[in-house]
């Protein structure tokens, strides 16, 4: 949030006056407490629904709303701004106005960036009776990489936490990635040239077979990664490009700061999409905002069409299952062998069909107990050529994953 320097109010020469920001200068925020501001947006977006989109994604929508007197806030607040900035008093007015002039009127989704911050916020953004939106994303999973030595059991915790909650009312939007995050295999998962297939498959499988509204961004079902950026100068994004002179003003580890920014930049999720191996990856015949990562010369949609058992044909395969199977949409998720460090394992059941799902989140090999389990036979669905299993125990391959229907 704000601009390089950490300043959110800008001076404009034209009016003689003060713009507040809380993004980039280049992003002024609205006064949503003006109803002529409302109506004009509804406008927009029923100009938009006219035309005919599928939906409505309300960005940041969570910090619109804003207590005018603008309070001053207690020292170190800035580390954790949602719990200042997020959900003030008129946010809700809004939702409903949008959705009684918009929403209701027209057969569009509507999701907001940002579900508030905890369970009751979240509930009252997207349950039907709000008659404000359908669903909301909930960051809490979304960041957990980017914490060095994250515990699998954390992933586990947070997505039954939040699956648990929404289990009989409202409804939940799954996802590992975005366009606020590096690649989801370079984060979540190995992007060697050994692991990059397997592991993204394997991350691809966790989404698209849980409850809620899987989101996969553009390139994650190819196993698109990160890029090397390189120095400073290569970089466009605000955010990188603020925190860079706030390190260096602050006399900063400036070599710790660009490592990290290699590691977990969002612009290494911004490159253009990689639809051929043509020198400009098929995105355009002109100049993109970004150049295209090297690796489009083989990771590549017209690459992957033709290969049967590649990224892209596997996510195709978990699109076909889920819609095809309503235990994988609508059913009751339930954690086996919770404890286990390296599997994240679990069932979803709905009106008589049961499915396990099984994923090793490691690069080494691991057991898995099949005990307590029903008989299971061939996998629907599996990410290796192979599948070992040992009277009652799987041995798994680094990263593999695996759907069975269970037998009652």
């Amino acid at each position: 949030m704000f601009d390089a320097a950490g300043n959110a109010w800008k001076y404009d020469s034209l009016t003689n006056a003060y713009y507040l920001h809380y993004f980039s200068p280049k992003q002024p925020d609205l006064n949503w407490s003006n109803p002529k501001v409302r109506k004009e947006v509804n406008d927009i977006m029923i100009f938009w629904a006219e035309k005919g989109v599928d939906g409505f994604r309300l960005d940041a929508f969570q910090f619109a709303a804003k207590d005018i007197s603008f309070p001053a806030f207690p020292e170190g607040y800035e580390k954790d701004f949602i719990q200042y900035y997020a959900m003030q008093e008129g946010v809700h007015e809004c939702l409903r106005g949008m959705n009684e002039a918009v929403f209701s009127k027209y057969d569009v989704l509507t999701v907001s960036e940002g579900a508030g911050r905890n369970f009751k916020e979240a509930h009252e953004l997207v349950d039907a009776d709000r008659n404000e939106l359908q669903m909301a994303y909930a960051f809490d999973g979304v960041d957990i990489p980017n914490i060095d030595g994250y515990e699998l059991s954390t992933v586990k915790e947070v997505f039954s936490s939040w699956d648990l909650e929404f289990s009989e009312k409202g409804w939940l939007s799954v996802f590992l990635s975005n366009h606020d995050q590096a690649r989801m295999v370079s984060r979540w998962g190995n992007d060697s040239p050994k692991f990059r297939s397997v592991s993204t498959k394997m991350l691809n499988t966790f989404i698209m077979t849980m409850r809620g509204t899987p989101y996969a961004y553009y390139g994650d079902e190819l196993g698109m990664t990160n890029i090397d950026m390189g120095g400073i100068e290569d970089y466009q994004d605000v955010a990188a490009l603020g925190g860079y002179e706030r390190t260096k003003s602050q006399g900063g580890d400036m070599d710790a700061y660009m490592a990290g920014l290699q590691k977990l930049s969002r612009e290494n999720g911004r490159t253009p999409m990689q639809w051929d191996s043509t020198e400009k990856a098929g995105f355009s015949s002109g100049t993109s905002w970004m150049r295209r990562n090297p690796n489009s010369k083989f990771i590549n949609v017209a690459q992957q069409n033709s290969t049967k058992s590649s990224v892209l044909n596997h996510f195709r395969q978990l699109t076909n299952l889920r819609k095809s199977n309503k235990a994988l949409i609508y059913g009751a998720y339930e954690l086996v062998q919770q404890s286990h460090p390296d599997v994240y394992a679990y069932t979803r059941s709905y009106k008589g069909k049961r499915f396990l799902v099984v994923l090793n989140f490691k690069e080494t090999e691991t057991n898995f107990d099949l005990k307590t389990l029903s008989p299971i036979g061939t996998p629907l669905l599996n990410n290796y050529f192979q599948l070992i299993k040992e009277d009652d125990v799987l041995k798994l391959k680094p990263y593999q994953s695996l759907i069975f229907e269970l037998t009652n």
